[in-house]
């Protein structure tokens, strides 16, 4: 399929909305490939607990899941870097990429442009911060970065020195960065009413249980991922390896799953309004309402 002036379809949204259906059945219409934008979707190992749902995608191909190895850090940057070349992979076959996901800063990155560079650890700015409190370490942060809306990095130490430094550097080299390419986006926002959408997450959250998302953190954590760093990948693994270590029960941990994977959901949504202040616009398709049918009206409007 040839783009006259969009060469980017996104679909993005709450979690348990069904994005991958929707791109899947976009992408075998529209013979397009499907670039996810996951930030827990590119480890290895990791699949019930990250909802990767790869039956899905049948023959369509896809890009950038299962891409790191569990227990490592995988970041904004690594994915603004990976997501532009499977783009530009993806256009040299003449085929249309859709980004499908709800990471919403990692979406952000791409579709705004953010001017990312990796940025080497310095040991003499980490040595000048070391003094300051907590508080001060924040003020300085937003002081870089108004914007600022990793929660994680304002609310750990290791992170926001570690935010700060990639802060300054990307100021200090931003003169010498290469310019991104051009993107034309098409972007769709999957919604439903809440009260859908949560009991869309409890059902899949009970499939997922059915399925071995217990049984698949335990053999994560056989492997040699520290118990530490499984609940740094989200929730299903933090409240799932609290409890392979007896400090909560099933029961309790099926309910603070479903309350805290509701409150994400609610958070994606707040992003997603916030990238629409931001200037990207996102048209919107109701989950109740037939939106793959709705997608290709929009589509063939605009090809």
């Amino acid at each position: 399929m040839q783009a006259k002036e969009k060469n980017l379809l996104v679909i993005l949204g709450a979690t348990a909305g069904g994005k991958t259906g929707l791109a899947v059945q976009a992408a075998k219409k529209f013979e397009c490939e499907i670039i996810s934008a996951d930030s827990r979707q590119v480890y290895r190992g990791m699949d019930l607990g990250t909802g990767k749902d790869l039956d899905e995608y049948g023959d369509v191909p896809y890009h950038l899941i299962d891409i790191a190895e569990p227990g490592s850090e995988y970041n904004v940057f690594q994915f603004q870097r990976d997501c532009f070349a499977a783009l530009e992979d993806v256009w040299q076959r003449d085929k249309l990429p859709i980004i499908c996901g709800g990471t919403g800063m990692y979406l952000d990155a791409v579709l705004r442009g953010y001017r990312l560079i990796e940025v080497p650890e310095n040991r003499q700015l980490r040595s000048e911060l070391q003094p300051l409190s907590d508080k001060q370490l924040r003020e300085k942060l937003l002081q870089l970065k108004p914007e600022q809306h990793n929660r994680t990095d304002l609310d750990d130490r290791p992170r926001l020195i570690r935010a700060i430094e990639i802060a300054l550097g990307e100021q200090a080299a931003e003169a010498d960065l290469a310019p991104l390419p051009e993107l034309r986006p098409l972007v769709f926002g999957l919604r439903w009413p809440r009260e859908v959408l949560r009991q869309r997450i409890a059902t899949r959250l009970m499939q997922r249980f059915d399925e071995g998302m217990i049984e698949e953190v335990q053999q994560l954590h056989d492997a040699g991922v520290a118990w530490e760093s499984l609940e740094f990948y989200g929730l299903e693994y933090r409240l799932i390896a609290q409890h392979l270590q007896g400090k909560l029960s099933r029961n309790d941990m099926v309910q603070k799953l479903r309350s805290a994977i509701g409150q994400f959901a609610k958070r994606q949504e707040t992003f997603f309004r916030r990238m629409e202040r931001n200037g990207v616009d996102i048209f919107w398709l109701e989950g109740d309402e037939d939106p793959f049918a709705r997608l290709c009206e929009v589509v063939e409007r605009c090809f």
